[in-house]
């Protein structure tokens, strides 16, 4: 499936032109995720690759992509971060904004990267951790991109009214159809 990011009014879209997800979720649990980026590359801050990967906090200060999911209905909510440089990062919230800790995760992320002047390409392979599988999820999909003069552009399926927040329950609009546990 694909799904179209929107740029929040505040931010403006910069050198972005647009940002396509596409995703699946295998009856393993595991959910497959491909950002795509079209625009400008030259005007985009990218951070190096990094090998090996590691969990690593703060990447959204950064361009970065980002997964937010929850049961429907459910106070609490998990945060995983992709950066471009390969790094990751995973957390559980208990309500919007409050209890946050590292999520316990069975094996790190994949992520893949492809680049040229007019696109960038974010690949990520995440095996759910069991608290997400079996069931139906909310699921906010976004996206930081960062300009090399510092600016920052914050795309997202939906925003809620005012400031910025992928963390509001507004953003959690693609709702997916439960996977089952192998």
């Amino acid at each position: 499936m694909r799904l179209n990011l929107h740029c929040h009014p505040l931010t403006g879209a910069l050198a972005v032109d647009q940002i396509i997800v596409e995703w699946s979720l295998s009856d393993s649990g595991t959910i497959w995720l491909r950002y795509h980026v079209d625009g400008t590359v030259s005007e985009v801050k990218l951070p190096g690759h990094a090998d090996p990967s590691q969990r690593m906090d703060c990447l959204w200060q950064h361009s970065c992509f980002e997964l937010f999911l929850k049961k429907p209905g459910s106070k609490h909510y998990c945060e995983f971060n992709f950066s471009p440089s390969g790094h990751w990062a995973a957390y559980s919230f208990s309500d919007y904004r409050q209890g946050m800790e590292q999520l316990s995760m069975a094996q790190r992320p994949e992520i893949l990267m492809d680049f040229s002047d007019t696109h960038i390409g974010l690949e990520a392979t995440v095996r759910l951790p069991g608290i997400l599988q079996g069931s139906a999820l909310d699921a906010g999909l976004s996206a930081v991109i960062e300009m090399h003069n510092g600016e920052k552009s914050l795309w997202a399926l939906a925003h809620p009214a005012g400031k910025p927040d992928f963390h509001h329950q507004d953003c959690f609009k693609l709702k997916i159809e439960a996977a089952e546990r192998s």
